[in-house]
């Protein structure tokens, strides 16, 4: 299992589904209510989407919630012991990440070549990079800024680049360094321009200690790393040359 955060926040990665905030809460709000309608109406949302969201997390992390029809003894719900040790871990990595003070950023600059909506692609040293933005236009320079608590580390095996993530920005890199730290560590990590296939640019990660255990995190180990497009921030008003 992947353990990356997302801007703010704690995740837990699995193949394409991530675990989060609001799955924590859901899973938490189900284990003191003991019913997924009451724990979906304390939580404001409908018992069908929290039914369709546990769902998808079950197709990835295991079974998470056991669920009752009613009856004699009434219906009901309640954490499996997988469920429990999924919201466990996801605690303790909030916790080890809100003790780390002052999240690195990887700071890049760049002009935007094209806006979609929301995002908009900027050609930086690492190539095309998606990132959210407000009111900016084709050849505006900006600063892109990626803060380390939203990159997601993954081996690089022999499979080759992964496929089918919800990341938009994904590139292949190498470790330079790591920076220990009791459970969670700076990781630096050299990273190639997917468009001139070379390597020009440190980007830094946050990985737990479980994580870079399993991933063989050291110097040297070849990775891929992705964050999300939403996880990426534009900053206008740029000069040329800075």
């Amino acid at each position: 299992m992947d353990e990356a955060t997302g801007r703010g926040r704690a995740t837990l990665v699995e193949g394409d589904v991530e675990f989060d905030g609001r799955d924590a809460a859901l899973l938490r709000t189900i284990a003191r209510t003991g019913s997924v309608a009451r724990a979906s109406a304390d939580l404001g949302r409908s018992r069908a989407r929290a039914l369709s969201r546990i769902d998808a997390l079950e197709a990835a992390f295991g079974d998470l919630v056991e669920r009752h029809r009613g009856g004699s003894g009434g219906g009901g719900s309640r954490l499996t012991d997988r469920g429990s040790r999924i919201l466990g871990r996801y605690d303790r990595l909030s916790a080890a990440l809100e003790a780390t003070a002052g999240v690195p950023e990887t700071v890049l600059a760049g002009t935007v070549e094209a806006v979609d909506g929301e995002l908009a692609a900027v050609e930086t040293a690492l190539g095309a990079v998606w990132g959210l933005h407000e009111g900016l236009a084709v050849g505006d320079r900006v600063q892109v800024r990626i803060g380390a608590d939203a990159v997601t580390v993954r081996a690089a095996g022999d499979d080759g680049e992964p496929t089918a993530t919800s990341e938009r920005n994904r590139r292949r890199g190498r470790v330079e360094g790591v920076d220990r730290g009791e459970t969670v560590h700076a990781v630096r990590i050299r990273v190639e321009n997917v468009d001139r296939d070379e390597t020009v640019h440190t980007v830094r990660a946050l990985v737990t200690d479980g994580s870079a255990e399993r991933l063989g995190i050291r110097s040297g180990t070849d990775v891929w790393i992705s964050w999300k497009a939403t996880a990426t921030r534009l900053v206008g008003g740029v000069e040329r040359g800075e």
